[in-house]
């Protein structure tokens, strides 16, 4: 046999034995989904809430739903990165480290009051223990604060954007103790007198009081942030896109029929706090970019590395200038301190 002949032959050879092979399943083959609930609360509170809505979920896409519930930001966008899961709920800033680490993107943000989709990050202390925020910025080692996770939109990012870094206030200098928790547990902490004071937020606070009323009425807020942006659904980019457009569409229609069924839909999103959901892409993220860039401009002026701060206060310039231009009425986040 010529060569010729013989590279045929094997060629042949080849694509006989290709075409023995399982080829791989097509984009519509598609059946089944994990879905994230990056939550600042236990897991079986958010599986009560959440419960329904992945029902109907299943219901409008044909898709089988296998929610994964855990309260540690990092872990969630590790999952997603990995492929662990496709798709999920995630807080702003989470959400933000998900674009950036783990090809995703932004399909739609939550609504909780008709079109807004905003919320506040606040500080907490006992009502009746007289503690003011005036009290709070003195410093002295004099408090036990608690912060949220270090991944927190409204538990850390924002109070550090919005209140410590402009006064140049490190926590771990500012109070007694300073220890890291979950929404629910420093509110619990706080309640029950074992933190002085602590972050959370205007829509978890408004969760505990329907959960635990008795508790929420010892709680009284002493500082509030400017509005953030709220949870949104975050996606892989590499999702089969029918799959995306299925999920968006039972997002964006969610609650938003007439009659009973829309009644349903709309008791559901209420235990969620919200009243709807709205498309959204990765430049709602846009002001925690704003938030992250001030604090670590911060943390380099604390280093005193010049390099450092050089760099750092490129990037936060550069972000400053870019969100004037998409929007000159958006207030500035503010400048870290000297």
């Amino acid at each position: 046999m010529k060569p010729a002949s013989r590279l045929f032959a094997a060629a042949v050879a080849v694509l006989a034995l290709a075409g023995c092979s399982k080829p791989p399943p097509p984009a519509s083959a598609v059946k089944e989904l994990s879905f994230s609930v990056l939550s600042a609360e236990d897991a079986q509170s958010m599986a009560k809430v959440w419960g329904p809505l992945f029902a109907d979920m299943e219901k409008a896409t044909g898709l089988t739903i296998k929610p994964f519930y855990a309260t540690n930001y990092a872990s969630l966008v590790e999952a997603m990165r990995f492929n662990q899961t496709q798709a999920g709920w995630f807080s702003a800033l989470p959400a933000l480290e998900a674009t950036r680490r783990a090809d995703a993107q932004v399909i739609g943000r939550i609504l909780t009051n008709g079109t807004e989709g905003s919320y506040r990050s606040v500080l907490i202390v006992k009502d009746g223990s007289g503690v003011t925020i005036d009290d709070v910025l003195k410093c002295g080692k004099k408090y036990n604060f608690g912060i949220g996770d270090p991944k927190s939109t409204s538990g850390t990012l924002a109070p550090m954007a919005y209140l410590f870094v402009p006064r140049n206030i490190e926590p771990a200098t500012c109070f007694k103790t300073v220890k890291s928790a979950d929404h629910k547990a420093n509110f619990g902490a706080v309640a029950n007198g074992l933190l002085d004071v602590a972050s959370n937020n205007t829509v978890g606070l408004m969760f505990y009081a329907r959960e635990t009323p008795e508790l929420a009425k010892r709680i009284k807020v002493i500082w509030t942030s400017p509005e953030l942006p709220e949870s949104s659904i975050v996606v892989r980019k590499d999702l089969d896109p029918a799959v995306k457009e299925k999920i968006r569409q039972f997002f964006l229609s969610y609650g938003q029929a007439p009659g009973p069924e829309g009644d349903r839909q709309r008791a559901e999103l209420k235990a969620l706090t919200y009243t709807g959901f709205a498309p959204a892409d990765n430049s709602y993220l846009d002001p925690v970019r704003q938030m992250e860039a001030a604090t670590d401009l911060a943390e380099a002026k604390h280093s005193g590395d010049a390099a450092k701060i050089l760099a750092a206060q490129k990037v936060f310039d550069a972000l400053q200038a870019e969100m004037a231009a998409k929007n000159p009425a958006s207030p500035p986040v503010p400048v870290p301190a000297k």
